[in-house]
């Protein structure tokens, strides 16, 4: 292939999976042509493609992570826009999974692709050999398949399938784009039957289902132990079943059914239920029908949540029963680990026991015939089902031998690479590396990819610098130091600031052995903002000065960030809210994983931004409205600044932004409504996230100068705030604003107008808003209305519309 990136693609198919592929493509900023069948009779013969662009910019979750990236998709059909595909270095084929309709496809792309272009198809359940049989070399060389999960925004594992003939080039370019590029894990499989996610986790459904009618565990019962306690998503079995749709698990398993070989053990515990097929044909096919395993009945005007009684023989309405949350003893081992939970003798723990009995058996039966290792399957997993470990690291979890034993003490076949591991583990670490135990019997390290740099690695050889109970200190190499989170919901509290303040003390002017600081952790989410626990019993017993302390060390420790005399490179992941979005407001430089989900919503518990929050965005808004200013008039600053010249602009967006709890839901998106600047970086794979930002740090550590900081900051004072209040007030008489909404916002309005004594002649500085911050965030604390929002968060995870 004569390019060696890939600049444009074509997505052949607009359904839901073929769509959502483009999205994420058109996400990564790569134009995308997206090509599907001429409907008879249409009047526009593209209707299908665009039909599917506008349902993405209407869905939730969205496929888009900003709805400009739809822009980037050209739509057309397969009959009249094939010349689209001459300049195209990627063909992904997502058409009906017909191996007669799919050779049909290609035949036509064969014919105007560009050459040495790239052709994949989305299919999990056709083989490889067979879809490029009638081609010969001419598309084999260049032809392998990318199976994408749904939906492909949010699910991160891409199984990458190659034949003999695939050129190494080809799969290293489509490897490495999607990897980089559209932030996936690549999983390199083998060319069998389901390849290695859904061949583990059809066979996990269906023993979850067989044991729970075999038991009569309750869906509630199941789906309580076969969550958390066990490192799988707290929807548990059948909440993931009515997640994906009830209708979809028959087509599974006849797909695994129609091309798995004789004497499979899935072949052996696949099973009908008639409640099943009941289900579908009265529309209760999970979230996306009338309700599954689980509905909401609204009878009588009260919602209640309902589970489906698995022991009824056939489906009825009146199956349904009042979902109470089980008290399982077995639920609560989970905190001393997997094999507590299944050796706890109650109906959780013996079906614990069962399903993963046979799940864990069945996934070390396939090694090497699905994937060349066990840390691809583990991998796979992971990714592609969200479970936190894989079968061999659940095997691991309970002890190789321990398994062994128990298989045997049950009359069940030990798998051939249990017996070789024998009274070894699956994984161990060797010399500071992770190494996993290989079909040969041999340990091999786990090798990443390069530029993918993980804090669990450098764990396993390293210790902290410094730690308190909320935080730590980490040498990640190159002279660059590493804070990360470690409490509940990565919250903020004086054990996070003091790890700061340690942190700047170490690398002091930046010039010795430490250069540069990176904030960074691997937790699910970034920070759920300050600990709403601590503050909620603070307030209870009435420790104000505590609570004033707590907001004024988190000032100063923000500010010490902000003019530190070296670089602060801010990587967030997942939630950064409230005060955790402050910390990417004070940073030098944000390098953001595309899926980071942020915005300042003080407001939801009666609260207003009390760590610099306000005073930033400000700044923030300010900076932008100048340039635009500057740009639309001329003159420079001296003009904006002038007495005569007094916008409201970037009060007005502040005070909107705050006062509605505005969450950025993408990296993308952040950068749009301001929380982001326009030089702030966007990673794509999450795995690359510290590399990034690391990177980044060392560079702007070359020549870093310590910003300057800011003693103007001209605001409307008292003027300004009437008419913030009148907008408040205009929102209530609507009821789109409720009684407590309008005292929060009063609170807010008088900080972002600057305080009585400002004026558009009169600037205030950092310190002056620091202390608005401080003054008026205390006044909503003492008010019974803030402490009835943060015990109604912290109860319900909700927030209550007092």
């Amino acid at each position: 292939m004569s390019n060696s990136s890939i600049q444009k693609v074509a997505v052949i198919g607009s359904g839901v999976m073929g769509s959502g592929i483009a999205a994420q493509i058109a996400n990564a900023g790569i134009p995308v042509v997206l090509l599907d069948i001429v409907p008879k009779d249409a009047a526009d013969r593209s209707m299908l493609a665009k039909g599917a662009i506008d349902k993405m910019l209407k869905a939730d979750p969205a496929p888009f992570m900003s709805k400009r990236n739809a822009r980037l998709i050209t739509p057309g059909n397969m009959e009249d826009d094939l010349a689209l595909l001459s300049d195209c270095d990627w063909i992904v084929e997502v058409v009906l999974e017909d191996l007669k309709i799919k050779h049909a496809t290609y035949e036509k792309l064969q014919a105007h692709r560009k050459p040495g272009s790239v052709i994949s198809s989305n299919t999990s359940t056709i083989p490889l050999h067979l879809l490029v049989e009638p081609f010969g070399d001419a598309l084999a060389k260049d032809f392998m398949i990318t199976h994408f999960f749904n939906p492909p925004r949010y699910m991160r594992l891409l199984e990458l399938v190659t034949g003999p003939k695939t050129r190494k080039d080809a799969i290293k370019l489509v490897r490495d784009f999607c990897d980089i590029q559209l932030g996936k894990g690549v999983v390199e499989c083998h060319d069998t039957p389901g390849f290695i996610a859904n061949r583990i986790g059809t066979f996990w459904l269906q023993a979850s289902l067989n044991h729970a009618v075999d038991q009569k565990v309750s869906v509630e019962v199941a789906d309580a132990v076969l969550s958390k306690p066990v490192g799988i998503p707290k929807t548990g079995v059948f909440g993931l079943i009515d997640l994906v749709g009830i209708d979809l698990m028959p087509h599974l398993a006849q797909s695994l059914l129609s091309t798995l070989p004789e004497g499979d053990e899935y072949r052996r515990i696949a099973r009908d239920f008639d409640f099943i097929k009941g289900m579908i044909a009265a529309g209760y096919t999970g979230r996306k029908g009338k309700g599954g395993f689980y509905r909401l009945d609204t009878a009588g005007g009260k919602k209640e949540k309902q589970a489906f009684d698995i022991t009824a023989p056939s489906f009825s309405e009146s199956a349904y029963h009042k979902s109470d949350k089980p008290r399982l003893d077995s639920v609560d081992a989970g905190k001393a680990g997997l094999r507590a939970v299944v050796t706890t003798d109650d109906a959780g723990g013996r079906y614990a026991w069962a399903v993963l009995r046979d799940t864990l058996a069945y996934a070390a039966s396939l090694v090497p015939d699905i994937a060349d290792s066990i840390a691809d399957v583990d991998e796979a997993m992971r990714l592609g089902y969200n479970w936190k470990f894989g079968p061999f690291e659940m095997i691991d979890a309970l002890g190789a031998q321990w398994f062994a034993d128990a298989l045997k003490a049950e009359g069940k076949t030990v798998p051939a690479l249990v017996q070789k591991v024998g009274s070894g583990s699956f994984y161990r670490v060797e010399n500071g590396k992770m190494q996993y135990f290989g079909t040969d019997g041999a340990y091999h390290d786990v090798v990443r990819a390069e530029g993918v740099l993980l804090l669990r690695d450098i764990k396993l050889y390293s210790k902290p610098l410094y730690k308190s109970s909320s935080a730590a200190l980490w040498d990640v190499g190159d002279g660059v130091l590493c804070v990360e989170f470690t409490g509940k919901m990565n919250a903020l509290d004086n054990d996070v600031f003091d790890v700061y303040h340690h942190a700047i003390k170490k690398i002091g002017d930046g010039k010795g052995e430490w250069k540069a600081l990176v904030i960074y952790n691997e937790g699910t989410h970034f920070s759920a903002g300050a600990n709403l626990g601590l503050a909620i019993f603070a307030m209870n017993i009435g420790l104000w000065p505590q609570i004033e302390e707590l907001i004024a060390g988190g000032q100063k420790a923000y500010m010490a960030l902000k003019y530190a005399p070296f670089p602060v490179v801010a990587a967030p992941s997942g939630m950064a809210l409230g005060g955790g979005c402050e910390i990417l407001l004070h940073a030098d430089h944000v390098q953001a994983h595309a899926e980071t989900y942020c915005g300042l919503v003080e407001v939801g518990v009666g609260l207003i931004p009390g760590w610099g929050g306000c005073k930033e965005l400000i700044l923030r808004f300010q900076e932008k409205e100048r340039e635009q200013y500057k740009k639309a008039i001329g003159g420079g600053d001296r003009l904006w600044m002038s007495p005569q010249n007094t916008p409201m602009g970037a009060v007005r967006k502040a005070f909107e932004v705050i006062g509605t709890a505005t969450v950025a839901k993408s990296a993308t998106e952040a950068k749009e409504i301001g929380y982001f600047r326009d030089r702030d970086g966007i990673t794509m794979n999450r795995d690359r996230l510290l590399f990034d930002a690391k990177k980044k740090a060392l560079e702007m550590a070359q020549n870093y100068a310590a910003p300057t900081p800011v003693e103007s900051i001209r605001l409307p004072g008292p003027t300004g705030k009437v008419a913030l209040d009148m907008a408040v007030s205009d929102f209530k008489k609507s009821g789109k604003a409720t009684p407590y909404d309008v005292i929060v916002s009063d609170h807010l309005a008088a900080v972002l107008s600057g305080g009585a004594k400002a004026d558009w002649t009169a600037p205030v500085s950092e310190q002056d808003l620091l202390k608005l911050e401080i003054y008026e965030f205390m006044k909503l604390v003492k008010n019974e209305g803030t402490q009835a929002r943060v015990e109604h968060m912290l109860s319900t995870g909700k927030p209550l519309r007092n």
